[in-house]
């Protein structure tokens, strides 16, 4: 008889495995992390960006490790966790991922993350170079800022609600968190100002530029780094992409100092 019971799956499971790819990933490592620092396995020394570390001692893992931590195992870190979660997975599902690829052996179109990972890649990499004028360690939240910036440019008629109190249009959205990061902490939130400078650079070549040079898209992924994610070049076809919800609640995400 039990074996006629479908087996259900937990919600955590099947939360986790509706996640797109990158941010499943993204999101495993960063809550990996922090329980390997809480377990005393590594230190936070170990992880954070150091050129001199890098470039001289050939620790080339804090190259990654620097986006993954963003403290110990905190309300703080849930806050980090939701923000990462919420907003990247947006990104990869509704933006980035609208285009498909058949695949070769089916015939079934499917999904790419191509267009999401180049972002990721062009944000981490701009973020490194920058990271030594500004003293900044951790990337980590500069990384999440830039896609918070993103998303909310490319979503302006949602409308947010900031801890039940203030509602407001989605481009306000990272403005409104810096300045709960200087009430709250009473410092200029840098990490923060990186990541929307990094974000606007992105969405200005990606959604601004091409209206006004004939389509041309300078930061679109190569023919080769499609290639990574979507095989050989076949037939693509554009799907529906389902509605954002317009009534999406936002949390403050204070930061790890």
């Amino acid at each position: 008889m039990a074996g006629l019971i479908p087996a259900a799956d937990f919600p955590l499971e099947t939360w986790f495995y509706e996640m797109p790819p990158c941010t499943r990933w993204w999101t495993t490592a960063t809550v990996a992390t922090s329980i390997l620092v809480q377990c005393q396995v590594v230190t936070p020394f170990q992880l954070f960006y150091s050129f001199q570390a890098v470039w001289g001692k050939s620790q080339y893992w804090r190259l990654l490790s620097t986006f993954l931590y963003f403290g110990p195992p905190s309300l703080d870190l849930l806050f980090h966790i939701f923000f990462l979660t919420r907003y990247a997975r947006l990104l990869e599902e509704s933006t980035f991922s609208a285009s498909t690829s058949t695949a070769p052996s089916t015939g079934i179109l499917r999904r790419s993350s191509a267009d999401f990972s180049w972002l990721l890649f062009y944000a981490t990499t701009s973020l490194l170079l920058l990271s030594p004028f500004v003293s900044l360690p951790f990337l980590g939240s500069p990384l999440s800022s830039s896609l918070v910036y993103i998303w909310s440019r490319r979503n302006p008629d949602t409308r947010l609600s900031f801890l039940g109190l203030l509602v407001f249009s989605a481009p306000w959205l990272p403005w409104v968190l810096m300045a709960f990061s200087v009430v709250v902490h009473g410092v200029i939130p840098r990490d923060e100002i990186m990541g929307v400078v990094v974000g606007h650079v992105w969405y200005f070549f990606n959604d601004v530029y091409p209206a006004l040079h004939n389509g041309q898209r300078p930061l679109d992924p190569p023919m080769w780094w499609r290639r990574l994610f979507e095989g050989r070049p076949g037939r693509h076809e554009a799907t529906d992409v389902p509605g954002i919800d317009h009534d999406i609640a936002a949390a403050a995400a204070p930061e790890v100092r």
